[in-house]
């Protein structure tokens, strides 16, 4: 309804909070055992089902009714992302052994953020979007930074004041203060790099 309603900070703000519950959810089924009382139901596919939503679709409506771009580039927009996103999340082998996103782990709701933030013109957003539906399917690694082993310390350091400042961002109606913007661009390159550091990890 907020994304409807066009309030971005609002329908941001309610991505961040499916993106808590996503974070703690596994943790309570396990402890609950979910899978040995309820088997029938697959709570894997269940969050798949559910990152979707919040990762893909509300973005990319958000993406196509954000006025980045003129209606038609819009929609070819849109249904590459959803296509290309869809085959992702259908990859079996989408992490590796060592628990990286193998190819741009379809993480829209991020692109979504930082365009609003950034406000990137027309061709700089068709371009940014060709090239992560490209890199969708490239062997590059991306971290998962609750997952991976390696700088995982750092890792969950820079989520947490990347956390504050996308708040404080809302908070401003997307128009914060040069210092934040610097701040959540430097991290978006530190994760969107990261995997060059996977040193001595298994790349199968």
């Amino acid at each position: 309804m907020a994304a409807i309603q066009r309030d971005w900070p609002a329908m941001f703000g309610w991505l961040a909070a499916s993106l808590v519950i996503d974070a703690v959810d596994g943790a309570f089924a396990r402890k609950l055992r979910v899978a040995e009382v309820l088997p029938r139901w697959s709570g894997e596919v269940l969050d798949l089902v559910v990152d979707f939503l919040n990762y893909v679709t509300v973005p990319v409506f958000a993406i196509v009714t954000g006025g980045f771009m003129r209606p038609a580039f819009a929609i070819a927009a849109a249904v590459a992302i959803l296509i290309s996103s869809a085959i992702y999340f259908a990859d079996n082998k989408m992490k590796t052994d060592d628990a990286y996103f193998r190819g741009f782990p379809a993480t829209w709701n991020l692109v979504a953020f930082y365009f609003f933030l950034l406000r990137p013109g027309e061709w700089t957003s068709l371009v940014a979007i060709a090239v992560l539906v490209v890199c969708t399917f490239v062997p590059f690694v991306f971290v998962h930074p609750m997952r991976v082993k390696r700088l995982r310390g750092l890792n969950m350091f820079l989520c947490g004041l990347w956390g504050a400042l996308a708040i404080f961002a809302l908070i401003r109606d997307f128009s914060p203060p040069l210092w934040a913007t610097y701040g959540l661009v430097g991290i978006a390159v530190y994760f969107l790099i990261a995997g060059l550091f996977r040193f001595g990890s298994r790349a199968s």
